[in-house]
């Protein structure tokens, strides 16, 4: 299939490693992958095995951006393309004017999030041939919604590439051994850092052999975001308790130093960091958000409490800690369960799928 990718996403979420993993997987399947991103985008330094000759830089501004969808629609026609998935809501209404009235290229959207769509998207409803959900919370919004008909909605959950993620299950249950407890996510409070401190604080009263530490870019304007949290940091105190890193090296790496993994979110679609702690057999505390209860069964690969209760949080995570048994079994459990449902693997084929359905519906 000659496949385009769209987005104008300026910066590296879940979202985008999605992008990036889906496009890899299907180019490595003998695939024909295109790329439409903005000239800064993040993207095209993870994406190098994508010929030049397939990659076309538009400003992709807003989701009026009409001279950017007039040069996408030129692009998909000189290159033949079967399939435009665009995966950004703004570029939504500009993916549906590159693939056009009666083209030859079809629609297929993909929503990572559970905000509400806007007016402008049910413009888009007719030239779209499936939308995909990385989530069942996803899902049932986008039904809720009602901006796309139902039977165009597919569920396709998030998956990642396991021959990354080693399971880590030998952690010491030494009495010397100094505990790690951590958290990944930008930096913002629908993420759930004041909790995690208060939480983290809580626990620190009760025992002196664990640490914290907070992984996440802040996006804020002027870093507002990450001074309020080091302010709470210092009220706390555990300035010496609870570390923040605004970058890591290497995912897997990070999620192995843990001993248990918090998502203390208030709203998650889906929550691509705790498959990941998951698939190094990694316990997860998670908020019963949409995505923490699609990922976590609770008492069997982790625990699951009320968003925005810290005290509930911290008493989660200490009795996870106080039990190395029950930590390595929550582990073992926690990354059979990504191989057996989050796999990169299932991603694909299952993304695979819907084009071959759409593509045959359109011809047949």
């Amino acid at each position: 299939m000659r496949i385009l990718q769209l987005s104008s996403a300026r910066q590296l979420g879940g979202g985008e490693r999605h992008f990036i993993d889906l496009t890899e997987g299907l180019r490595k399947r003998g695939h024909d992958l295109f790329l439409a991103v903005t000239p800064d985008s993040p993207l095209l330094d993870r994406l190098p095995k994508i010929s030049p000759e397939n990659v076309i830089t538009v400003p992709l501004r807003n989701a009026i951006d009409i001279t950017s969808a007039w040069k996408l629609r030129g692009f998909v026609r000189e290159h033949r393309i079967e399939i435009v998935h665009g995966h950004v809501a703004r570029d939504y209404p500009l993916a549906a004017i590159a693939v056009g009235a009666s083209g030859p290229a079809h629609l297929v959207l993909t929503r990572h999030v559970m905000f509400f769509l806007s007016r402008l998207h049910r413009v888009t409803e007719r030239r779209v041939a499936r939308i995909i959900a990385v989530s069942e919370g996803v899902a049932a919004n986008l039904r809720h919604e009602r901006v796309f008909d139902e039977g165009k909605i597919s569920l396709v959950r998030h998956g990642i590439d396991l021959d990354g993620y080693e399971p880590s299950l030998n952690r010491s249950n030494d009495t010397g051994h100094m505990l790690r407890v951590g958290m990944l996510g930008e930096i913002s409070p629908v993420k759930g850092q004041e909790d995690f401190a208060r939480a983290a604080a809580e626990i620190a009263r009760l025992r002196d052999d664990v640490r914290f530490v907070m992984a996440g870019r802040d996006n804020s304007p002027q870093g507002r975001n990450r001074r309020e949290i080091d302010s709470l940091i210092k009220e706390l105190g555990l300035s010496d308790k609870l570390e923040v890193i605004e970058s890591i090296d290497s995912i897997p790496q990070f999620m192995s130093g843990l001993d248990v993994f918090v998502s203390p979110s208030r709203s998650e679609a889906f929550g691509l960091a705790m498959v990941e702690a998951m698939a190094c057999g990694i316990p997860v505390i998670a908020t019963m958000t949409a995505g923490g209860r699609e990922v976590v069964e609770d008492e069997k690969t982790g625990r699951l409490v009320p968003i925005n209760k810290p005290a509930e949080l911290a008493h989660a995570i200490t009795d996870v800690l106080a039990n190395h048994d029950l930590r390595k079994m929550l582990g073992m459990n926690a990354r059979r369960r990504v191989e057996e449902r989050f796999s990169l693997d299932r991603m694909i084929s299952e993304t695979e799928a819907v084009y071959r359905e759409v593509l045959e519906s359109q011809t047949g």
